[in-house]
């Protein structure tokens, strides 16, 4: 299994984040896995944001559960995260991980 997160890389305050993880390799509706949003901010740890389940069942960081929504198109193997509201704090790069796999992450700065 292989993942691709994409989105764009600069946010302007009080926007949205809208980022897209690509799965290869296996289905994430099939694969009794967690699929998972993770972040770093600069000079800071790993930041657990959310998961959704191969079921569709979805949880979320009580931190920004209500800035978050996650969904997913089982058609194209793909899962999706949306932050609003974003502030400057919001910068970090951005990964998505499923069983036993994290993709590359990208890089999402929050600037005006």
């Amino acid at each position: 299994v292989q993942l691709q997160e994409s989105g764009p890389g600069l946010v302007k305050p009080a926007q949205t984040i809208y980022l897209t993880c690509t799965v290869s390799g296996g289905s994430i509706s099939t694969i009794n896995s967690d699929w998972i949003w993770i972040r770093q901010p600069p000079g800071k740890g790993l930041e657990w944001i959310g998961a959704i389940h191969y079921s569709g069942s979805i949880s979320y960081s009580p931190t920004l559960k209500s800035r978050t929504s996650f969904s997913r198109d089982t058609s194209k193997n793909q899962f999706t995260l949306q932050l609003s509201s974003v502030t400057p704090e919001d910068t970090a790069v951005y990964y998505c991980a499923g069983p036993g796999v994290w993709g590359q992450g990208t890089q999402v700065t929050v600037s005006s």
